[in-house]
């Protein structure tokens, strides 16, 4: 198959970008050093390639993520890194051989571990973010009382995700050691193996934890890239250009491409064409103006601002060299 052949729009994975991007990472955080998030990519064949550089244990955003990793035969130490009210769903996991972790910054979700049949938790520090995660000072009496009610605490987990893209990188680390201090602090008082904190905008800054939680560095995307990131822009989304308008008086030229609203994430802002300037999107086209003027019927390959959205609105991801389709897999995490 050709990209030729493609339905568009079409995400699109420039095959040796995301090898590079994969040995990279192994080679920065070997091993269990790296947790990776499989929220970023929601494909288990993606994830088997990530195994195949030697991590073995994966982060989740969702339970269908954990259901399907499990499914998939990578339920080797699978992290749910989200508080859960109901976590019966995992506890079928755990019963049918899967380990799994979960996050707890209450009481309420540490009870819904017990109830749920999970036996492994992290404890989730707030450590400057303002989502979930218990405060740093009140972290190990929360350990203690998931010890008590039967439960393996097995650390603490703390994301700095308002910092994954502070431009200036000094400013990044600077900031970064903070909430590091922050989450050592509550580590002291929760025990366990385990310090988990970090993110694809800061992988290379929370020397202190043992494992790191980055997930879009696989693909990447115009935000991270923007942030001065050692990685390669592996994913596209791949366009038909359905409608074209030329030059009038003072009015520039402008190309139309049929992927809107509905293939990218937006919260970003625009994705980007290279070469061009992207007007806007509306909920099925793309507006841009190109240097070199495009014809009705020509693909164009889009960089998204934001991976993980822009997957998730994905069935399948097509595997490319070139101009050939190598393989396709299907996006199946998606969902909940």
């Amino acid at each position: 198959m050709r990209l030729t052949d493609l339905t568009t729009p079409a995400l699109v994975v420039d095959a040796g970008a995301l090898e590079a991007n994969l040995a990279d990472m192994a080679a920065a955080l070997p091993g269990p050093r790296l947790r990776p998030h499989v929220k970023a990519h929601k494909t288990t064949e993606l994830s088997r390639r990530q195994l195949a550089h030697g991590h073995a244990g994966f982060t989740c955003a969702t339970v269908r993520e954990v259901e399907g990793m499990a499914a998939a035969g990578l339920g080797t130490d699978l992290l749910l890194a989200n508080e859960v009210l109901d976590a019966r769903r995992l506890g079928a996991v755990v019963e049918a051989g899967a380990r799994v972790t979960v996050a707890i910054d209450s009481e309420a979700t540490l009870r819904a571990a017990v109830d749920g049949g999970v036996r492994e938790v992290l404890v989730d520090v707030n450590v400057g973010m303002p989502r979930c995660g218990i405060a740093p000072g009140r972290a190990g009496a929360l350990a203690d009382a998931a010890r008590a009610a039967g439960l393996t605490v097995r650390g603490v987990m703390g994301y700095e995700g308002h910092l994954q893209m502070v431009g200036d990188a000094a400013e990044r680390a600077r900031l970064t050691a903070g909430c590091t201090d922050l989450l050592l602090a509550a580590h002291t008082d929760v025990g366990g193996e385990i310090v988990a904190g970090g993110g694809t905008g800061t992988h290379a800054m929370n020397t202190a934890c043992t494992e790191i939680q980055a997930g879009s560095y696989a693909l990447m995307d115009t935000a991270y890239t923007a942030a001065g990131l050692p990685f390669r822009q592996a994913l596209t989304v791949l366009s038909t250009v359905v409608s074209t308008t030329a030059p009038a008086g003072d009015m520039p030229g402008w190309a139309v491409a049929d992927a809107g609203l509905k293939a990218f994430g937006m919260d970003h802002g625009n994705p980007s064409v290279p070469g061009g300037n992207v007007w806007f999107c509306s909920d099925e086209h793309l507006v841009f103006a190109l240097d070199a003027p495009p014809r009705a019927g020509d693909r164009v390959r889009i960089d998204p601002a934001h991976v993980d959205p822009t997957v998730a609105l994905h069935e399948r991801m097509h595997v490319v060299d070139g101009d050939d389709v190598l393989d396709t897999w299907p996006v199946d995490l998606r969902g909940w």
